[in-house]
C-alpha cells in the first residue's frame, strides 16, 4: 500500500504558475504509474495528466496540453505537476493517484488508479 500527500496548491492570478508535488510513502514508488486528476465544485473528477513507472511516457488531457507538465523523481518518491499559463477554469481540487498495474502506457481513467491523496486546492483568479 502507498500513501500520497499533495502540496503546492494555492491562489494565483490568471497567467501565473504553480507546481504541485505529491509525496508517496513506501519503498515501491517506482512500481506505480502516477496520475493527476482534478475536481471542480459540482463537477466530476477528471483526468489531468499521467506518467508511467520510469517517466518514459506521459499523457495529458487536451485542456492542459502545452501548459502543464508531469514529472517524477523516483529517488524522492515524488511526482510533480508544473502548471503554467493558468486559467480560471483550472480552479479545482487536484488529486494525485497511484496505479499498481505497471502498465507501460499511463491510464487516463479514474478506475485505473488504486490509491488517492487527499487533494490540494488550486484557485485561479481572473
Amino acid at each position: 500500500q502507498v500513501q500520497l500527500v499533495e502540496s503546492g496548491g494555492g491562489l494565483v492570478q490568471a497567467g501565473g504558475s504553480l507546481r504541485l508535488s505529491c509525496a508517496a510513502s513506501g519503498r515501491t514508488f517506482s512500481t506505480y504509474a502516477m496520475g493527476w486528476f482534478r475536481q471542480a465544485p459540482g463537477k466530476e473528477r477528471e483526468f489531468v495528466a499521467a506518467i508511467n513507472l520510469r517517466g518514459g511516457a506521459t499523457v495529458y488531457a487536451d485542456s492542459v496540453k502545452g501548459r502543464f507538465t508531469i514529472s517524477r523523481d523516483n529517488a524522492k518518491n515524488t511526482v510533480y505537476l508544473q502548471m503554467n499559463s493558468l486559467k480560471p477554469e483550472d480552479t479545482a481540487t487536484y488529486y494525485c493517484a497511484a496505479d499498481q498495474s505497471r502498465a507501460l502506457v499511463p491510464d487516463v481513467t479514474r478506475g485505473g488508479y488504486d490509491y488517492w491523496g487527499q487533494g490540494t486546492q488550486v484557485t485561479v483568479s481572473s
